[in-house]
C-alpha cells in the first residue's frame, strides 16, 4: 500500500503554528513582491476570495472581513516542510518528498485492520511535532492515493486518513471525484474529457483501454491503469537529477542601476551553484536574462539575454557568479528600468562525467571544490541561511516588495517566539 501525505493548507498552517491567533481568522499568503493570492484557509475561501487573485483588487473585501494578509515566508515554509518530512522518516521506513507539502509513504507490512489506525497515528505525530494539520491517503496506487487524500482532507469524519482498499471503494470515490481533481489531469485535458462527456474519473476509469490509449498519450494511460488500481507509476526514493535551472526574480522596485542588477544575478547564480552541488552536477553553459516591465506602456521597454559556455563543467560558486556578471554586463543598456533577471543553467552533465580541460589547473580545480564543500557544510550546520556567501550577493528579501512578512520564527535568532511568563496568561509573542 502507498500513502500520500499532505500538509492542509500549508502556508497558512505555516503561519498559524506561530501566530495563534490566526487559527479562526480567514487568512491569505501573498506572492513575490505581494502580487497575487497564492494560499489561502478555508475562512477565506468562505467569503469568495481564491488562488491567483490580485491583491489589489481585493484589499477593500480583505479589510471589511478582518482578513489577515501575509506576504509570502518561504524560508519558514522550507523549515517548516523540512521538519515534516523529518518526522515522516522516523515513523515510516521509506518515503518520497513530492513536493513542499506532500509526500509518499511506503506501507507495506501493516494489515488491513491495522493500517488507518495507523495512518491516523502518524497524523497525530505529525500534528504535535510540528503543528501542521496533514491528510493521509493509502491506496494501492499513487493517483488512488491521491484521491484518498482528497476526501481525508474534505471530509472530517475520515479524522484524517482515508483508505480506499477494495473495489467497492474505489468505485464509490472515484464517482465522487471531478475528472479535473484527478492527478496528472491537466486543464486542456480535462476540457477535452468533458467534451467528450467524461465528467468524473470512475466514468474515464470505466472506459475501454482501447478508448484510453487512442485518445491520451502514455502518461494519460497510466493515470487509467492507476485509477483502476494497476500500479505502474514507480515509487523514487530520490528525485530524477534535473536537466535545466532556473532562478529568477521579479523586483519590488524597478531597478536601472548596473550594481544593483549584478547583485540579483549573483544571488541567482549562488542559488542554481547549491542545487548543482546538491544533484551531484556540474553546469556546461548558463543564460543570463533582463527586461524591463512590458505592463508600463509609458516607459522604454527593452529585453535581452546572453549564453556562455563554461571552459569546463562546474558548480564552483565563484565561476557561476563571475560567469552571471559576465553575460549581464554584455546585455546591460543604461537608462532603462528593469522589472526582472534570471539566471538559467542550460545544460547540465553529471559530475562524473565533466570533460577536464587541459588549460585547468587540477590544483587550483580541487581547492576551490574542497573550499565548496567547506561552504556547504559551514551553510548546513547554521540556523541562519546562508551564512557563508560571496560578497557580491543580495539577499533576496532586499529584491522583493515583502509589507506582509511575518519574522522568521526557525531560522533567525532574532525572530525566535518569546513568551512573556509575568503576565496570569502567557502571551506568545
Amino acid at each position: 500500500m502507498l500513502g500520500l501525505i499532505d500538509c492542509n493548507n500549508f502556508f497558512v498552517s505555516c503561519e498559524r503554528v506561530f501566530m495563534p491567533s490566526l487559527r479562526t481568522r480567514p487568512v491569505v499568503v501573498l506572492s513575490n513582491n505581494d502580487g497575487c493570492i497564492v494560499a489561502l484557509s478555508n475562512e477565506a475561501k468562505a467569503i469568495g476570495l481564491k488562488r491567483g487573485m490580485p491583491y489589489f483588487q481585493i484589499k477593500n473585501v480583505c479589510d471589511l472581513h478582518e482578513v489577515a494578509v501575509l506576504s509570502g515566508n518561504h524560508r519558514l515554509y522550507s523549515d517548516m516542510s523540512s521538519r515534516v518530512m523529518a518526522v515522516l522518516s522516523s515513523i515510516v521506513p521509506e518515503i518520497e518528498i513530492y513536493s513542499i507539502d506532500e509526500a509518499f509513504l511506503y506501507l507495506d507490512g501493516f494489515g488491513e485492520d491495522d493500517i488507518v489506525p495507523a495512518g491516523r497515528d502518524i497524523v497525530h505525530k505529525v500534528r504535535r511535532a510540528t503543528g501542521i494539520p496533514t491528510s493521509l491517503g493509502i491506496a494501492p496506487t499513487r493517483t488512488l492515493a491521491k484521491v484518498a487524500a482528497r476526501f481525508a482532507k474534505k471530509y472530517p469524519g475520515y479524522h484524517g486518513c482515508c483508505l480506499i482498499a477494495d473495489e467497492k471503494a474505489r468505485r464509490k470515490a472515484l464517482e465522487l471525484t471531478p475528472i479535473g481533481d484527478v492527478w496528472g489531469i491537466g486543464r486542456r485535458l480535462n476540457k477535452k474529457f468533458v467534451n467528450t462527456g467524461i465528467e468524473t474519473a470512475l466514468q474515464f476509469a470505466d472506459k475501454p483501454r482501447e478508448f484510453v490509449e487512442r485518445m491520451l498519450s502514455v502518461a494519460g494511460c497510466r493515470t487509467w491503469r492507476e485509477l483502476n488500481g494497476e500500479p505502474c507509476i514507480p515509487l523514487e526514493m530520490c528525485e530524477p537529477a534535473k536537466r535545466q535551472m532556473c532562478c529568477s526574480r521579479s523586483f519590488g522596485t524597478l531597478y536601472s542601476d548596473f550594481e544593483q542588477l549584478r547583485q540579483a544575478v549573483s544571488l541567482f547564480a549562488t542559488i542554481l551553484s547549491r542545487k548543482l552541488r546538491e544533484q551531484h552536477s556540474a553546469a556546461v553553459s548558463m543564460s543570463v536574462f533582463i527586461h524591463t516591465n512590458a505592463f508600463r506602456e509609458d516607459m522604454q521597454q527593452y529585453y535581452n539575454s546572453a549564453h556562455r559556455q563554461f571552459p569546463e563543467a562546474t558548480s564552483d560558486t565563484m565561476a557561476l557568479v563571475s560567469m552571471a556578471t559576465e553575460c549581464l554586463r554584455s546585455v546591460y543598456r543604461q537608462g532603462y528600468r528593469y522589472k526582472k533577471a534570471g539566471v538559467i543553467i542550460t545544460e547540465i552533465v553529471s559530475e562524473n562525467a565533466i570533460r577536464r580541460s587541459l588549460f585547468t589547473d587540477a590544483g587550483e580545480r580541487d581547492r576551490r571544490s574542497q573550499l565548496m564543500d567547506v561552504l556547504d557544510k559551514l551553510n548546513s550546520m547554521s540556523i541562519a541561511h546562508d551564512t557563508v556567501h560571496v560578497a557580491a550577493y543580495a539577499p533576496v528579501e532586499d529584491l522583493v516588495r515583502s509589507e506582509h512578512r511575518s519574522r522568521l520564527y526557525t531560522t533567525r535568532l532574532s525572530d525566535i517566539i518569546t513568551i512573556n511568563c509575568n503576565s496570569p496568561h502567557a502571551d506568545i509573542s
